[in-house]
């Protein structure tokens, strides 16, 4: 059961009543699945009629892919900044590691969303074109990288974005996926890639005054 309002953060000019109607829906999916989304109830929950509903999403694929866009909108928020493309990526799987942490509903609106899309079509292609978008963006940051000598050489930017995408969408699928095993993953994958974790200055101290004593 999610405890917390859901926040729709604000873009320039937004509509509050659409941002509702969007944030309404993705608690209907995080709670109760794609079979209990009803549009009316949406509407009801907003305090609306379904012809407003309409006015903003004239078809229920338009409410979804609103409540996409939300959702990818969290991941991207993870993407970006300044520095590196290697510290950019340790920056992602930071923001992942902190969503799956305390935005759980989220990873339960994209596993939701996936599965459905395996039955529908037009569903897949809205999910599908976020993966693809996710990959693109990862795998610019690996090239990148990979330009920077942070990674090495012989590392297939198209191959392992692609891997990244399915192992942590699978990961976020499984029900009730174990905060351990969430971690494990996470630290596989950045193994994989090459992202070995940067000690703090005082542990790579204490590693020097170890060495100076053997």
């Amino acid at each position: 059961m999610i405890k917390r309002q859901v926040a729709i953060e604000a873009e320039p000019r937004a509509e509050p009543r659409k941002d509702a109607l969007v944030a309404a829906a993705y608690t209907v999916l995080a709670t109760r699945g794609f079979e209990g989304l009803r549009t009316r109830e949406v509407a009801a929950m907003v305090g609306v009629n379904i012809a407003t509903l309409h006015y903003y999403f004239p078809h229920k694929e338009d409410l979804i892919r609103g409540v996409v866009a939300y959702a990818m909108g969290r991941f991207r928020g993870t993407l970006g900044g300044a520095g590196s493309a290697e510290d950019q990526l340790r920056a992602h799987f930071r923001g992942l590691r902190r969503l799956s942490r305390d935005e759980p509903e989220l990873f339960a609106v994209m596993a939701e969303l996936a599965i459905r899309g395996v039955r529908d079509p037009s569903l897949r292609r809205i999910v599908g074109g976020t993966d693809d978008a996710w990959r693109a963006m990862l795998r610019t940051l690996l090239r990148r990288a990979q330009d920077e000598g942070a990674l090495r050489a012989d590392l297939d930017p198209e191959g392992m974005a692609a891997v990244i995408v399915a192992t942590l969408k699978g990961t976020f699928m499984l029900p009730a996926s174990e905060p351990e095993n969430v971690e494990r993953t996470f630290r596989q994958l950045e193994m994989l890639v090459g992202l070995r974790a940067k000690r703090s200055p005082a542990a790579r101290g204490r590693a020097k005054r170890s060495s100076f004593n053997l």
